[in-house]
């Protein structure tokens, strides 16, 4: 759900163009072009709009004209796709390109538009040091405007800007690295327009229709035509003359950040240093001294979302709740009534959805089941402008999926295809909730759902009162832990804004007045983390779930994956016999079923995932120096050797209860096939060399090691069993049998390294001479198991002991 970035972060508060002082430009000495009169470049017939800059059109020209007070105002430039065709990877509502760039005078009777490059900063600007930084920051002239007129009532520079929009460059136009991952050509000019222009107090909208050659075989339509079409829209929304004083990020508290590189005379080097994204929140200068006593009192200017009038009614309110339930989060910075969701004033013609002045809540009436959250932030301090939170109509049917499979064992409510209004509306809240921390500043918190013990799932008074996770910003989705005896009401089933929202709100937002600047204001930041975890561990930033740490992942919830994975698959057995009746409605051809199966077949294998991370990984937890505890620490043996039992229970003991006859009569789906990948997959994964090496070089440094040999073991005896003599089950223990040894032959007789590739650290360890020993482990293990069966299971074990002769033959040939 989140909108790709390209930032330009830099520390242009210190840049002289930012504080109105003159900026050196090199000048040429060609002649000064002479403006035409206005009357005649503008008649009176033109069509006129008022705003940053006031918009005009004439046939088929654009123009813009130019105040000298806008001359050196830093304005950000975004372009984001409307329309893409398909294939192209990119979808409306991406970003495409992001700049910031301001105008100054030329001299040729002209405007230079400059693009800001600054990536480097300096602390002190009395410093020599500073004038270095300054001296190396020439930011590049990106287009040149001559200056057709100037208009007699206001002194504006008339300047066109059609080509400007129309063709291409790297300002309004798909950023240059994308254009070259997506093998787009140049502009076609006789296929590119300019759609509309629109202007406003502090941003301007323009939307244009963009054709590029491409002869690329990955997009579709550029394949079949040799085109590319796609539809764009650049925001030129204008940043704060005096920028917001920067809050410095911390790995331990997830907010989007900016970069930049920090010289100070005083250090040996130069430092990277980040800083947060987050609206300007300060109290009213009459509340400041309450403020300061810890009484809670209204920002300045309030964070308002209007919902889009576009929305169905009845899902507004929800929307608005949604909003709102962020205002507990912000009292914990002090601040009353902070954020509101208000319906958008539809008789008030004054007001547009594309006024950057007013953050809305989009609706769009789309199949795309998403919802996004992007920020338009000034890139010299972090403040967030205005956000428009986009959610598409299908997203409703996203979430049905989910309660339906996840909840539909506890709430009787999810058993058909058609929720009633409260239901959805809370679900539609939700998804609001979530969005709307994104734009306020905050990234994915995919470790949150880790801090709940998996025994208070299930506690009813407990989580209804807590809720399942400690943060909304998680991917927790509903409570599939508890069990339909434990009674839990919603309350207990919905995720919620947690104790690590409100925490991070508190320290994202928090006002100091009390210190100089931002490098002062960092040290009380960092004491508050350090101060907050220690006294509360629970508040862990676990990332977006892309490192190793078993405890962060997507969609998965409480502190021992094994165990909730378990309960949650008891649901999916309750919910597996019911889906023909819960998905019944007059008409479907069984539609409804096939995809609520599928869903029911992709929650089962998540659960797989979720339990196979914490095989060959590490703890995770980012400190300081001045923190107690370690970074990394082990996985517990136990949890690990758990790992091994519960896909042996679960998938190796093949699940023949998710594809009921009474479901595979109706759909089109292929059980054997489903199932024999999936124990194809996770075979792949177990023995792998680098799993396997990894292992070992855990082992080494444990205090309580789980050796390669007793984890092969381990996973023999989830395989190499005495089968159960229903056939409906023997077939796929076969199956499983003959691909790990594929598997084994593939560790012992690796193909022969060509190419002059050298060899990798793991297959110069010892993983093959584990996987021969353990290859004999196995041998010696059928030779038991041929005795104690007969049939096709005799014949399949004979067959295997011949496959092991063959893998030790090539062995022994090839060392």
């Amino acid at each position: 759900m989140n909108i790709k970035k390209i930032i330009f972060p830099m520390a242009c508060m210190l840049s002289v163009a930012a504080y109105g002082q003159k900026v050196q430009v090199k000048t040429d000495s060609t002649t000064k072009k002479a403006p035409v009169d206005y009357s005649k470049l503008i008649p009176e017939s033109a069509s006129s709009q008022n705003g940053l800059f006031d918009v005009k059109r004439v046939d088929q020209k654009w123009f813009f004209e130019v105040p000298d007070s806008m001359l050196n105002r830093y304005i950000l430039v975004i372009t984001r796709y409307v329309s893409t065709p398909q294939g192209m990877g990119s979808f409306g509502g991406e970003q495409a390109n992001e700049q910031t760039v301001y105008f100054e005078k030329g001299n040729n009777n002209n405007l230079l538009l400059r693009s800001v490059l600054y990536r480097q900063d300096a602390k002190n600007s009395e410093t020599s040091i500073y004038k270095a930084v300054m001296q190396s920051q020439e930011n590049p002239i990106v287009a040149a405007f001559d200056i057709k007129a100037k208009n007699p009532k206001t002194g504006n520079a008339v300047i066109e800007v059609t080509d400007f929009f129309k063709k291409d460059n790297p300002i309004v136009s798909i950023a240059a690295n994308e254009k070259s991952e997506k093998k787009l050509g140049s502009v076609a000019d006789d296929r590119s327009f300019i759609e509309k222009i629109n202007t406003y107090p502090i941003n301007i909208e323009v939307k244009t229709t963009k054709t590029y050659t491409s002869s690329a075989g990955n997009i579709p339509s550029g394949a079949l035509t040799g085109a590319v079409t796609v539809r764009l829209n650049t925001s030129f929304v204008l940043l704060p003359k005096v920028p917001m004083r920067k809050r410095f990020a911390d790995e331990r508290v997830g907010y989007f950040n900016n970069k930049y590189i920090l010289f100070d005379e005083d250090r040996q080097h130069a430092d990277a240093k980040y800083f947060i994204e987050r609206y300007r929140l300060e109290p009213k200068d009459a509340d400041l001294e309450k403020y300061k006593k810890g009484k809670l009192v209204e920002p300045k200017k309030q964070i308002v979302y209007y919902i889009d009038p576009a929305t169905p009614k009845k899902w507004r309110p929800y929307l608005i709740a949604g909003i709102n339930d962020w205002q507990k989060a912000f009292e914990k910075a002090g601040f009353k009534n902070a954020i509101v969701g208000k319906e958008w004033p539809e008789a008030d013609t004054t007001m547009s959805l594309e006024d950057a002045r007013f953050s809305v809540i989009r609706y769009y009436a789309s199949e795309t089941p998403n919802a996004y959250g992007p920020r338009i932030s000034d890139p010299r301090s972090g403040e967030i402008i205005e956000s428009h939170v986009g959610w598409y109509h299908n997203v409703m049917k996203l979430v049905q999926s989910w309660y339906m499979i996840q909840a539909g064992a506890l709430d009787e409510r999810a058993r058909k295809m058609n929720f009633d209004d409260e239901l959805m509306g809370q679900l539609i809240r939700f998804v609001s909730s979530h969005e709307i921390g994104h734009t306020i500043g905050l990234k994915h918190n995919m470790g949150a759902s880790s801090q709940t013990p998996v025994e208070k799932l299930r506690d009813k008074k407990w989580v209804e009162a807590n809720g399942h996770t400690v943060s909304i910003m998680d991917y927790a989705r509903f409570n599939y832990v508890a069990q339909p005896e434990d009674h839990i009401a919603p309350e207990g089933i919905y995720p919620r804004i947690g104790a690590y929202d409100k925490w991070a709100i508190n320290w994202g937002y928090r006002y100091y007045d009390q210190v100089k600047d931002e490098y002062a204001e960092e040290k009380i930041t960092k004491k508050m983390i350090l101060d907050s975890l220690t006294a509360n561990p629970k508040l862990w930033f676990g990332g977006e779930g892309k490192e190793e740490d078993p405890r962060s992942q997507t969609e998965d919830l409480g502190d021992d994956a094994i165990a909730a994975s378990d309960y949650g698959i008891k649901n999916l057995k309750r919910v597996v016999p019911n889906l023909v009746k819960w998905t019944y409605e007059p008409g479907d051809l069984y539609n409804n079923l096939s995809d609520m199966h599928k869903g029911v077949v992709r929650q089962f294998s998540r659960y797989l995932y979720h339990v196979m991370k914490n095989i060959g990984n590490s703890y995770v937890t980012k400190r300081s120096t001045d923190e107690a505890g370690l970074v990394y620490t082990e996985v517990p043996k136990k949890r690990v050797k758990a790992v091994v039992d519960y896909v042996g229970r679960q998938l190796f003991d093949a699940p023949i209860w998710l594809y009921p006859t009474a479901i595979t009569s109706r759909i089109a789906t292929r059980p054997m096939d489903d199932i024999v990948e999936q124990q194809n997959q996770m075979l792949n994964m177990f023995l792998s060399q680098g799993l396997i090496y990894n292992l070992s070089q855990k082992a080494l440094n444990s205090a309580d090691p789980y050796t390669v040999k007793e984890y092969l073991n381990d996973l023999k005896n989830t395989t190499w069993i005495k089968f159960s003599g229903v056939e409906a089950s023997d077939v796929f223990r076969r199956s499983l049998q003959r691909s790990y040894l594929e598997k084994l032959n593939m560790l012992i007789n690796p193909k022969d390294i060509t190419d002059g590739k050298a060899m990798t650290t793991a297959q110069r360890s010892d993983v093959r001479l584990e996987a021969i020993t353990h290859l004999n482990d196995i041998k010696e293990t059928v030779k038991v198991l041929v005795t104690q069966t007969s049939g096709i299971n005799q014949l399949h074990l004979k067959d295997m002991l011949q496959e092991i002769e063959k893998i030790t033959k090539k062995s022994n040939t090839n060392a």
